[in-house]
């Protein structure tokens, strides 16, 4: 089998939760040797309860387990001497930690000066850099709660997109710096931050006020540019979001939904013109597809080429026809020998999807492996 582009990169971690994991199994599915530093007893995202139960197993996958104190100073030594020996050191603890360890990239990279070393933070340098945050704190910093929910009432995303989208820039940041590092010879400090992560998410919205000088309003108030664009209650109480945005595709839903007359109503014969009387538009659609049974309605859509999409559960995407077709859902090996599966990266290889190299590793599986190979033993 062909090599995948990052074997031979070694990289190693001391992370927790979710961006510093996120980074790492990233790196670990395209092929580098990741190895995960857990401390005695194990990393305690292993056993969060609760909305965090699938933590541990969603993002450290194809990874080593090594035990190790790095509060001590033997932990801090044998630390070191496996950075001396890799390409990547990753990290995600609260600000100033792993100075006051000696395991930040200044100590670090005066043992390996090709050290590339990516922190997680919860902010950029700046007023902010010291303060601690979640996701959910970001999420209200940086605009994305407040466009999300209605009027007044602020929500979070359903799920940890600054954590998430945070590792994923600290994987850019990394695969830049290995690259220059092949023409330099030089590492460098990577990082990546949820409030930033969390601002480039709103950029478009800023961008939007900077052009109009009027403030967005939230997603659930927007004036929408399409006027076939939301959820439809259908029959049996079944949802389904249909969206048409060409004329062209207006037109198709009309027939598909066999209602030529909507299409000839004079208020309903251009885009700008439905979206001015919006509201009853959609109430007259609403009425239309309350009779519409959707396992009968989506293939006529489908087939139409108008975009739509049924209102799935998690629970309901473990058994998606496409994501099991695709090769997107494939069974791990868990830490205590069971089986589940898990969601690869969404991204093709030379039509290869990175997958699953290894269990899920049990906590310190592979301490003396690893510094083992360290001490020549």
């Amino acid at each position: 089998m062909t090599p995948l582009p990052l074997a031979g990169i070694r990289v190693i971690e001391f992370t927790h939760m979710v961006m510093g994991p996120t980074c790492g199994m990233i790196l670990a599915d395209l092929g580098a040797e990741v190895i995960k530093i857990e401390p005695p007893g194990g990393d305690k995202t292993r056993n969060l309860p609760g909305l965090g139960i699938g933590f541990f197993r969603s993002f450290n996958r194809n990874k080593k387990s090594v035990v190790l104190d790095i509060t001590t100073p033997e932990g801090q030594a044998t630390a070191k001497e496996l950075a001396a020996q890799c390409d990547v050191v990753l990290e995600n603890f609260r600000p100033g930690l792993m100075n006051k360890l000696g395991l930040n990239y200044a100590s670090l990279s005066t043992l390996n000066p090709r050290l590339i070393y990516a922190s997680h933070k919860g902010f950029l340098p700046g007023p902010y850099e010291n303060r601690l945050a979640l996701d959910e704190v970001v999420q209200m910093m940086g605009g994305l709660s407040y466009m999300t929910g209605p009027e007044g009432r602020p929500l979070r995303a359903g799920t940890s997109v600054n954590d998430i989208m945070g590792g994923m820039f600290g994987a850019i940041g990394i695969l830049a710096a290995l690259r220059e590092r092949d023409s330099t010879g030089k590492g460098q400090e990577i990082q990546s931050a949820l409030f930033e992560n969390c601002v480039f998410l709103s950029a478009q919205h800023m961008q939007q006020f900077l052009m109009t000088q009027e403030p967005p309003p939230p997603m659930p108030s927007r004036v929408s540019a399409w006027s076939v664009y939301d959820v439809f209650t259908l029959a049996n109480g079944e949802q389904l979001f249909i969206g048409a945005v060409s004329e062209k595709q207006w037109l198709t839903l009309c027939d598909v939904l066999e209602r030529p007359d909507l299409a000839r109503e004079p208020a309903f014969l251009t885009n700008a013109q439905r979206v001015a009387v919006r509201p009853v538009l959609l109430q007259r659609l609403g009425e239309i597809l309350q009779h519409h049974v959707a396992a009968e309605l989506s293939p006529k859509l489908e087939a139409a080429g108008i975009p739509y999409a049924p209102i799935m559960r998690p629970d309901q995407l473990v058994n998606d026809p496409h994501l099991k077709a695709s090769g997107g859902l494939v069974p791990m090996q868990t830490d205590d020998g069971g089986s589940t599966e898990v969601v690869l990266l969404p991204l093709t290889l030379g039509g290869r999807r990175p997958g699953v190299r290894m269990p899920l590793a049990a906590i310190g599986e592979h301490t003396n492996e690893v510094l083992g190979q360290l001490r020549g033993l």
